[in-house]
């Protein structure tokens, strides 16, 4: 008779993702063990890990449900970048898996109105899971919701999802004349074909030559962002005294939305802190060292990571200062054998 198999040895050979999926897999089966792993997620302490199995899982176009684990850390008590990632995760767990569409507007109004300081919600990002029927649940329940901020945005973003010009129209158009403003309306209006009234708009509107290109920099860069077009972007805000508010929107935006897109930038970035030669531009340097190691490993490029590291401390191994900074951030710095670049990496 043949001896059963050595079913622990087999799964301790199987690497972490298949393991995940296999669970996923039975947890759709299985709703206790669904909940188990749920509150087990919760209960990890840090929810970083948890994003980094969701986020390859959903990169490798998995089929298990991982809508509810995703609302389960979307609901966390996670803070900044990371509660924004949850959310960015959930919105495409809920694109492959839709929940309840009418839950889901639900869910939408209550952390947009309800949550003081929660970050602001994208519709468009959950506009294919809500449908037609979810759409229509929040149109309505903002129609019977005071008016303030939260819900003139939500107003908004859905008629732009909708596609409901005569509305966005009226909201643009009842905001401050801004530069960004005018630029909005008069692209919609030539959007839908209303020519004469883009240009009669324009026409009108007094906009302020710097604001004008500050505004049309950021759409640039928004649509292609790159070097270039962050080069592009500085140089508008600089001449307007913007910049170090445009350029924290500007990369925490290109971070939480494409991480890949981001590596390039953000090191451009670290260029330009390296450049300012004081304790200060080093101090932050080191941080964005930290946040591009985590783009690096959210694109799935970790050893790119290394060797760019490797080529930096090379270029300024003699700003100690720098170094110092590095290893204060708690960075492997690599060491440097003289004549052969960087070899290991030390503590």
């Amino acid at each position: 008779m043949t001896s059963a198999p050595d079913l622990r040895a087999y799964l301790r050979t199987l690497d972490a993702e298949t393991l995940a999926e296999l669970l996923l897999e039975q947890a759709d089966r299985d709703p206790r063990l669904r909940h188990e792993l749920e509150l087990r997620a919760v209960a990890h302490g840090t929810v970083g890990p948890v994003l980094d199995t969701l986020q390859r899982l959903l990169d490798a176009g998995t089929q298990a449900d991982l809508t509810p684990l995703a609302r389960r850390m979307a609901d966390t008590e996670a803070t900044g970048a990371e509660l924004r990632r949850a959310i960015g995760l959930y919105a495409r767990a809920c694109a492959v898996h839709p929940p309840d569409p009418r839950e889901l507007a639900d869910w939408i109004l209550e952390t947009q109105l309800d949550r003081p300081g929660w970050p602001e919600i994208n519709l468009a990002d959950f506009a294919a899971a809500l449908g037609d029927e979810g759409l229509a649940h929040l149109k309505a329940a903002l129609g019977e919701a005071p008016e303030n901020a939260a819900t003139r945005r939500l107003t908004e973003q859905l008629a732009e999802v909708t596609g409901d010009v005569d509305t966005l129209l009226a909201i643009l158009s009842a905001q401050p004349p801004t530069p960004a403003t005018t630029l909005r309306i008069v692209r919609l209006l030539r959007s839908v074909g209303r020519h004469g009234e883009a240009i009669a708009h324009a026409a009108r509107t007094v906009v302020h030559p710097r604001e004008g290109v500050l505004a049309l920099r950021r759409a640039e860069f928004r649509r292609h962002p790159s070097p270039d077009t962050y080069r592009a972007l500085r140089a508008a805000a600089e001449e307007l005294g913007r910049w170090p508010e445009e350029r924290e929107q500007a990369l925490a935006r290109l971070a939480e939305h494409d991480p890949a897109q981001a590596i390039p930038v953000y090191r451009l970035h670290v260029d330009e802190l390296i450049q300012l030669k004081d304790p200060g531009g080093y101090r932050e340097a080191a941080q964005r060292l930290r946040e591009l190691r985590a783009l690096h490993k959210r694109a799935d490029r970790v050893p790119e990571f290394g060797e760019y590291l490797a080529g930096l401390v090379e270029t300024h191994k003699r700003k100690t200062r720098l170094l110092v900074e590095v290893r204060n951030a708690r960075i492997a710095l690599p060491r440097v054998v003289p004549g052969r670049g960087a070899a290991t990496m030390g503590a």
